[in-house]
């Protein structure tokens, strides 16, 4: 038995109405990686991670969490895993070495353990300068990191992140990747992650496994996925969604594949340089110009748009990212 694995086997999780959130998932994540759990809204991502830490129960399938089966054996599962759900469970109004030790003796550790493992932690989190603050006085990074701690109190082998940083600002973001890399590297935890920032996705994650509509559609490492693309992009945008459909149908013809979303065209091929020049003069001969053009490498967010039809929602430091990673071209 591995105490550090989590295998999923034809996971199906069914709802009255007939309604399959979930439908025949399989992975595995090998002991001491980082696994990155990707998805629209509504494709079966919270249902998943409910099921893995034993919050709801599967209607078939198999699944065990560092050995131990989700439904016969719930009580090992919350033993060996920590969770820290998208919503912080924290008490504004207690100070964090207090949540920390109320937290190692309601898993059942003595007053003098649960106080020497508060300490340890709040110095791995880098929160001991701020153990006798009210948890409530906090920066958002300050009570994800706290968070962080509360699900490490029982020192899991398994650690599950449900979307860690969303609603932190870049800096604060960067702090929680941190501290995610070092629990990982120096600890040796298996994460699982959920995120809706694909940087985040791309930076942190070992793997990265896309659901769409209870399926996994697509999974390995980030920079597997990426080079599986195969070919640049020009990006074109548009003033308005009906020049930008204009501009696709004009331009359909030209390369491996194309994309529309929104008011962007996006125009994948090899060379996608030498093929500028011919693609503005195809637009202009329909009397197009477009806003802005730009010439990128395949992205994680590609990835996504090809297998989903549809973008994830980007933050701003995947934005300043991605415009780094860009040539612009400006069109007279």
């Amino acid at each position: 038995m591995n105490e550090r694995e989590i295998v999923v086997e034809n996971l199906v999780k069914a709802y009255p109405g007939k309604v399959t959130a979930v439908d025949g998932v399989n992975f595995k994540v090998d002991e001491g990686r980082i696994f990155g759990f990707l998805g629209p809204n509504g494709a079966g991502k919270s249902t998943t991670i409910k099921i893995l830490t034993t919050l709801a129960l599967p209607t078939s399938g198999h699944v065990t969490v560092g050995g131990f089966d989700v439904v016969s054996q719930a009580s090992q599962v919350r033993r060996v895993a920590g969770v820290a759900l998208q919503d912080v469970g924290i008490d504004p109004l207690m100070k964090s070495m207090e949540l920390l030790v109320l937290q190692g003796r309601l898993f059942g550790a003595s007053k003098q353990a649960a106080t020497s493992r508060a300490k340890e932690l709040l110095e791995l989190v880098n929160l001991s300068d701020a153990a006798d603050r009210r948890a409530g006085t906090y920066s958002g990074g300050m009570r994800r990191r706290l968070d962080l701690a509360m699900a490490l109190v029982h020192q899991p082998r398994i650690l599950f992140l449900d979307e860690p940083t969303t609603g932190l600002d870049p800096a604060s973001r960067r702090d929680v990747w941190r501290e995610v890399r070092r629990l990982n590297r120096e600890l040796g935890i298996t994460i699982f992650l959920t995120t809706q920032y694909l940087e985040e996705a791309d930076e942190l994650a070992d793997t990265v496994a896309i659901i769409v509509a209870g399926k996994i559609v697509t999974e390995g490492s980030p920079a597997k996925l990426k080079a599986a693309m195969g070919e640049e992009s020009i990006n074109l945008v548009f003033e308005t969604p009906e020049l930008a459909e204009k501009g696709r149908t004009t331009l359909e013809q030209m390369g491996d594949r194309i994309q529309l979303d929104r008011e962007t065209v996006r125009l994948y091929l090899s060379k996608a340089a030498g093929a500028i020049p011919t693609v503005i003069n195809r637009l202009q001969n329909v009397q197009l110009v477009p806003v802005s053009l730009t010439l990128t490498q395949p992205t994680l967010d590609d990835v996504f748009l090809q297998v989903t039809g549809s973008r994830l929602v980007a933050s701003e430091a995947a934005k300043s990212k991605n415009s780094r990673s860009q040539r612009r071209v400006e069109v007279n």
